[in-house]
Order: C-alpha cells, then structure tokens, then sequence
C-alpha cells in the first residue's frame, strides 16, 4: 500500500537497487523523449524520421503516448520500432505526460525531453536542452527544467494569434508576481526535465493531468526547482487540429489563471508539498 508524504518515495531511495539497475543498465541510454500523441499519424512520422538520426538516436530512446487515437499513430509508431503506450480511453495531454514520466523512472532514464507529435517542435531543439541539462550555472548548479523558449533572443519567429498573445503576456504575469522570475515562454510545450523533476511529477497529486502549462511553472518555481529557458527552433502546425484552435485560448487563459491561482495558495500559503521537497534532497542520481 502507498504511503503518504515523504514515504512515498522510499521505493526509490535504497540505493543498493538504484546500483543494481545502474550496472544493468551497462551502455543504456540516459535520455527518454515523450511525445504525447492524438490522431497524429500525418505529423508524427517525419518527427520519428528525424529522430533516427543517429545524432539523436545515439543518446536517447523515443516514448509515444498514443491518447487512444482513432486513426494509425498506434500502427505507424509501431512500425518504426518505438515504443508506444495506447490508453484505451482518451484520458488527456496531461495524463499521457505522467504516464510517461512514471516509465521513465521505471526504466530508470536519468533525463526527460518532452515534445509535441505535430512537428511544431524542430528535432534540433533535443541535443541542446540535453546540453542546457548538464550545463551548470554560474553558481555551480544544475537545473532542474529546461525550457525550450519561442520568445527569446535567438529563437526562430513564430507567429501567435491576438488571443494567444493575450495569454501568453498574461500568464508572464501571473508569474512574475507569484514567483519573481521572469519566463519568456510560460506554456511552451518542448521541456527537458532532470530525474528528480520527473520522478516529483510521477507522484499522484503533483501534476496536473489535465492541462499541465504555467501552473506547473508556477508550482516548480514555488517549490525551488531550478527552471532555464534557452532559444528554440520552432514551426507552424501544417497538418491536423491544434487543442488551441479558435477560441480556446481565451476560456483556456480564465482556466489556468484559476489553477495557477490555486497553485500559489496551495504552495506559498498553505506550503503542502515542502515534505516532498524535504524527501527528495536526499537522492542524488
């Protein structure tokens, strides 16, 4: 039976079984890239495609989450010889991320790149947050998500609709005011996490498994992981329908400024997850 709190994560703290799957491991790959996918079959085989390239093949192993999707994503994934998990009922973006972060630590992957099955997110962007996740800062430390920005000196241009820009400044607020940080690119979608970033999100009750956005931001930045945004090369959607089409964005904009909201009280007020934070200072990776 799972227990609560700060014990919830002594399954992975004894650190004779973390040996035992290091040295099983041998010449395995660190890096597991997750792509969330619904009715993707256009778009998500020349993702695949350029994700065999051997500078991408070599350091990391793909993950599609196939949100039972109606059409082939299950097939033409299966037939380029990725793994591929399929609910059985479409549960959401969210929960297909967790997920796939609970495999990750299974599988005992030390690094996450999340990206989107629709092409939006350029393969380049992988070697680059995998070298911003083992690049330390000036103060020596490492972080602990890696943001993929389209909004930074150095990104390509990408276009973004009046509603969505509405958000989007919106959503900067929120956290700047909540947290005192300044982030470009709030809702970007192209994210590389380290182990103790994806092994807290695997966690029932830590991630939103619904829509995970800013209010993930918010929560992480509350919580004192360490969060850096570095450039990224980014297109627009050429095939299938975008989740943020029409008027989306705006009843999507009053939904998170609610559950980013709730995050703030929940973490700077109420402090409900220090004991977890507490719990995982103890494992080094």
């Amino acid at each position: 039976m799972e227990q609560s709190g700060i014990q919830k994560f002594d399954i992975y703290s004894v650190r004779k079984e973390k040996e035992k799957r290091k040295k099983a491991m041998g010449n395995r790959k660190e890096v597991l890239i997750i792509i969330p996918a619904y009715n993707e079959e256009k778009t998500i085989v020349p993702v695949l495609e350029k994700l065999e390239q051997p500078e991408i093949a070599q350091i990391a192993d793909v993950l599609v989450m196939n949100d039972a999707s109606s059409d082939a994503t299950n097939h033409v994934t299966k037939k380029r010889k990725h793994d591929v998990v399929t609910h059985v009922f479409n549960l959401g973006y969210g929960s297909g991320l967790q997920l796939g972060y609970k495999y990750a630590v299974r599988k005992d992957y030390r690094y996450v790149i999340q990206m989107d099955a629709d092409g939006q997110h350029d393969v380049c962007n992988i070697p680059k947050i995998y070298e911003a996740l083992q690049t330390r800062d000036k103060n020596g430390e490492l972080p602990d998500i890696v943001l993929g920005s389209r909004f930074m000196e150095g990104s390509t241009d990408f276009p973004v609709s009046p509603a969505k820009k509405i958000a989007f400044a919106w959503f900067r607020t929120m956290l700047k005011l909540g947290t005192g940080r300044s982030i470009s690119d709030p809702t970007t979608g192209l994210q590389g996490l380290s182990w103790r970033t994806f092994l807290f999100y695997s966690k029932y009750d830590n991630f939103d498994d619904k829509y995970p956005d800013a209010n993930m931001l918010m929560q992480m930045l509350l919580l004192g992981f360490r969060v850096r945004e570095i450039p990224a090369v980014m297109h627009m959607r050429t095939e299938g329908i975008s989740m943020h089409s029409g008027l989306k964005p705006i009843l999507y904009m009053f939904r998170m400024t609610f559950s980013i909201l709730a995050v703030w009280i929940r973490e700077k007020i109420l402090k409900m997850d220090e004991g977890k934070i507490h719990a995982l200072e103890k494992y080094d990776k």
